[in-house]
């Protein structure tokens, strides 16, 4: 008979692609996951790892087995989700990874709705850039993410997870509260993000984000290359840069969770904006936490308006 903790190792080993990987999502010393690999190998009778250079690599056989191990795993989540339907209370963990802007705006609103209806259930939540977060709750690291789309950029289909709109986040051009000076006359969009193209510095987020990928897209089709001085992933950051007159950027309105911007806001050429989603692995969609929090989350998304008048 196969170890089911033995065959989430391999699971474990296929998705991270290395045994101190493994060790460290785990908290297992990477000699004990190699031990335990090794048991496994005895169980199923076949050679499962090879080694290549100073990793291992999957053979064939083990590649078969973890398919297999994936489907138990779901069956196991399944049934625990079957369980936690019939009794008459919502309890448990729930492990949500969650992008900076959403944690600040739709987080609070949600945990409060939560502990007031469904006290037994506890809720931990990581804030994790959405790529990472999605990897993670497909590896079980979470239970749920709340991750974003940029406008014109796709994420890969992933058949192991579900994906449920949140919200419509609106982007705009952000300018330092009396932004007279850099305001032209006629179209507000194109035209103020050709004005403050020269002259001002750009706030953006780091290079290989796709945020940042779409901001310099952005810009580029309204004629100009933004003269990028400052790179942060902290959107609090953006905020305090462009409120000083240090910077201008571009800001979706969750940063403001309901309150007022603090900046000017400028329509951008389209009314662009990025979709937030959340996704939970196709196991565990039936779980009455994971139901609970999406609720939660959807209630508090429709709470938290933003008057962005610009």
């Amino acid at each position: 008979m196969l170890d089911v903790r033995r065959l989430r190792l391999l699971v474990e080993l296929s998705q991270r692609g290395t045994l101190s990987a493994v060790a460290e999502a785990l908290s297992y010393s990477p000699s004990s996951v190699s031990q335990q690999l090794s048991q496994l190998e005895r169980e199923a009778g076949v050679p499962l790892l090879v080694q290549a250079g100073r990793r291992v690599q999957l053979t064939p056989q083990a590649e078969l087995l973890v398919s297999h191990a994936r489907a138990v795993l779901d069956r196991l989540e399944e049934a625990e989700a079957d369980v936690a339907r019939s009794l008459t209370d919502v309890g448990g963990t729930v492990r949500i990874a969650v992008f900076q802007s959403a944690a600040h705006a739709m987080v609070p609103q949600a945990l409060t709705l939560l502990r007031a209806e469904h006290p037994n259930l506890r809720v931990e939540v990581t804030e994790r850039e959405p790529d990472a977060g999605l990897f993670e709750v497909a590896a079980r690291d979470f239970d749920l993410v709340i991750a974003e789309q940029y406008p014109g950029h796709t994420r890969a289909h992933r058949d192991d997870l579900d994906r449920v709109h949140l919200a419509a986040d609106a982007i705009r051009l952000a300018l330092p509260p009396h932004p007279t000076r850099l305001m032209p006359r006629g179209d507000p969009g194109a035209d103020a993000m050709r004005a403050v193209a020269t002259g001002m510095p750009w706030v953006l987020e780091p290079k290989g984000t796709a945020s940042r990928e779409w901001a310099e897209q952005l810009c580029r089709d309204a004629g100009f290359e933004p003269d990028v001085r400052f790179e942060s992933a902290d959107l609090m950051a953006h905020i305090r840069l462009i409120r000083t007159g240090n910077a201008v950027g571009l800001l979706p309105d969750l940063v403001w969770a309901g309150e007022a911007p603090s900046v000017a806001l400028v329509d951008l050429p389209g009314h662009p904006q990025r979709e937030v989603f959340t996704s939970t692995r196709l196991a565990a969609v039936a779980r009455p936490a994971v139901v609970a929090c999406r609720d939660a989350l959807v209630r508090a998304s429709q709470a938290t308006a933003t008057p962005a008048d610009g």
